[in-house]
């Protein structure tokens, strides 16, 4: 027998979504806090030549530069006031969880609750000013080194460029958390979706104009869509994809009444790092080349040459160096925000137990060992979903937007933001039950 959710979640229709007032409230904000977000990555920086850093970025956009713009919604090639992004945001988060491994008193804030929650986001906030702080004074610095892009180099303009992208990296920042609270989704989840998915029609059109020069065969784009279609239902299957551990809590006696245990899951995902593995991975390994880029050759040692050449996009050592990262920051980042022994300890807490295993250490282990092997399989679907598209890519010259990782960027943030509006709906279509038996019961009693 159907349960009463799912049956509702079978009923959802357009009538079900035209009558949830609170849930159109919030798709008309979050649309608009978007709109805001890409009419800012338009906004030009003061101070730069646009003419000369197009130039500019054209003859690195290979490097790290190309995967920043591809997350920046095209600000970076635009060199706007969101030309850094979301990024500062999102490695002061990794870092901030990283110590909260380390730390102990980090780690002990982060069981305070709702109250802890709100001074490690209050550390995370003062991370992401220093890391943006950092990356631009080193962008007014480098952009100072470019051939003319800097109209008055000194440091007015440095001081200015600071103030400028800093300020808009904190913007965003407060664009995303408003909507997660007034929104739909999550918001810095949306903001870089957003991005993502502005520069797919002209990704998709350059495709097509590469064909229609013959550049690329009708048989090579047919390829293409077919191999896009595949990897957005292999995401599909494998995001969804879960591993739930029977839960059960023994019986209770409520004075002279025994109620039945109950039984529930502990739903452990199969890709549990999400997009941080090749996110991190890309950078990692496109960094040198984007030095490199802004180098001067005479500058540069003899022994560096081949070794940029190995490091290079598309090379075989490129490729399994990527695939190795991949898979350890799987691993690492998985172990970073999952704790075995934390979730023991809550099971223990709340009387549940897993049969066959003691509560406590047995229950970890076991979790740990179920986890790290469902982890193994994530990653080898990460590295997979990553590769496919950048044999493609380096073989054909397709752009950089039809990569693994902004489709797994999109995809996944696409689920996230479906699911919630069905909880929406779901919990919109419980309330109008809740009230219509109300009004029955009050009739009945006059």
């Amino acid at each position: 027998m159907a349960s009463a959710a799912e049956q509702l979640a079978s009923n959802l229709n357009f009538s079900a979504f035209a009558k949830a007032e609170d849930l159109k409230k919030r798709l008309w904000f979050t649309l608009g806090a978007l709109l805001v977000y890409r009419f800012g990555t338009f906004v030009p920086m003061p101070g730069i030549n646009p003419d000369a850093f197009a130039q500019a970025f054209q003859q690195q956009s290979g490097g790290v530069l190309g995967m920043f713009n591809m997350f920046s919604g095209g600000a970076v090639q635009r060199m706007a006031i969101f030309a850094l992004g979301i990024m500062p945001y999102i490695s002061a988060s990794i870092i901030v969880q990283l110590m909260t491994s380390v730390i102990p008193s980090l780690e002990a804030l982060k069981k305070e609750g709702e109250q802890g929650r709100k001074v490690i986001n209050q550390y995370t906030r003062y991370g992401t000013v220093l890391l943006g702080t950092i990356q631009a004074y080193g962008i007014a610095v480098g952009l100072e080194g470019g051939n003319n892009i800097v109209i008055d180099p000194g440091w007015f303009f440095r001081i200015s460029t600071v103030i400028t992208l800093v300020g808009g990296t904190m913007f965003l920042m407060w664009l995303g958390e408003q909507i997660t609270a007034r929104g739909i989704g999550n918001g810095i989840s949306l903001i870089i979706f957003s991005g993502i998915v502005a520069g797919l029609p002209g990704a998709i059109g350059g495709t097509l104009e590469l064909g229609r020069t013959g550049a690329l065969s009708t048989g090579i784009i047919l390829a293409i869509i077919a191999l896009a279609v595949i990897v957005i239902a292999v995401i599909v299957f494998f995001e969804r994809a879960q591993r739930r551990l029977l839960i059960q809590y023994p019986k209770r006696q409520v004075g002279n009444r025994m109620f039945q245990g109950d039984t529930s899951h502990l739903p452990l995902k199969l890709n549990t790092a999400g997009v941080i593995p090749p996110i991190f991975a890309s950078s990692l390994l496109l960094l040198p080349a984007t030095v490199a880029g802004f180098a001067q050759s005479e500058n540069m040692p003899s022994w560096a040459a081949p070794i940029l050449a190995a490091l290079g996009h598309g090379q075989p050592i490129y490729m399994a160096l990527y695939a190795f990262m991949i898979a350890f920051f799987a691993f690492f980042y998985t172990a970073i925000v999952f704790n075995p022994k934390d979730t023991a300890d809550q099971l223990k807490k709340h009387s549940g137990f897993i049969p066959g295993y003691r509560p406590g250490e047995r229950t970890a282990d076991y979790i740990d060992y179920v986890l790290t092997r469902i982890t193994f399989i994530g990653a080898i679907y990460l590295v997979v979903i990553c590769l496919l598209p950048e044999f493609l890519i380096s073989a054909t010259g397709v752009p950089f937007y039809l990569g693994g990782t902004s489709l797994l960027i999109v995809v996944s943030v696409t689920l996230d933001t479906v699911a919630q509006v069905q909880g929406h709906l779901i919990a919109h279509q419980y309330e109008g039950l809740i009230k219509k038996s109300k009004l029955r019961g009050g009739k009945r009693g006059r």
